[in-house]
């Protein structure tokens, strides 16, 4: 299944629509229900929430940054990031990734960083984080922490990344 998904920022209405997909896409309502913590949380960064639809309009997918830093300096953290069960592997994931990503760089964002799939995530340019000094406060396999910068002209800074309290580390 070859698509062309479009992807925008998501609107108040898109809200319980993000809501079923992250809960169809994962095995609890944990993913969810951080989504709706972070909403209501300073780290959320208007724009950076992103969805790919079909092109009937219909949202099949969700991406979404907020702030977390690293070290002192301030970063995007990915995640989560869900897609409609059937519509998995078609791409939809990937477009509204990319296009967060697109959207954080215009915003002049420079840094983003990933606790997710090894085997996924380095197609957009994230290598592991403890390959530049990045790393968290709790154990988490080292593969699966990866970090982006989206300005070769700023190196990423080394140091422990803190997320935005609804994250929970």
């Amino acid at each position: 299944m070859s698509i062309n998904w479009i992807t925008r920022a998501e609107t108040s209405a898109d809200i319980s629509t993000i809501r079923d997909i992250t809960l169809a896409a994962f095995d609890t309502p944990l993913e969810a229900d951080l989504i709706d913590a972070l909403r209501a949380d300073p780290s959320w960064v208007n724009g950076l929430s992103i969805v790919a639809t079909d092109h009937d309009g219909r949202l099949i997918g969700h991406a979404l940054l907020t702030r977390c830093h690293i070290g002192d300096t301030p970063a995007l953290c990915l995640g989560p990031v869900a897609v409609l069960p059937e519509y998995q592997k078609t791409g939809a994931g990937s477009a509204a990734v990319r296009a967060s990503l697109r959207a954080a760089k215009e915003l002049g964002e420079h840094f983003v960083t990933v606790l997710g799939h090894p085997a996924y995530y380095p197609r957009f340019g994230f290598t592991r984080a403890s390959q530049h000094g990045i790393g968290l406060s709790i154990d988490v396999p080292d593969e699966a922490m990866m970090a982006l910068t989206l300005d070769a002209g700023h190196p990423l800074p080394s140091g422990t990344v803190h997320y935005a309290a609804p994250f929970g580390i």
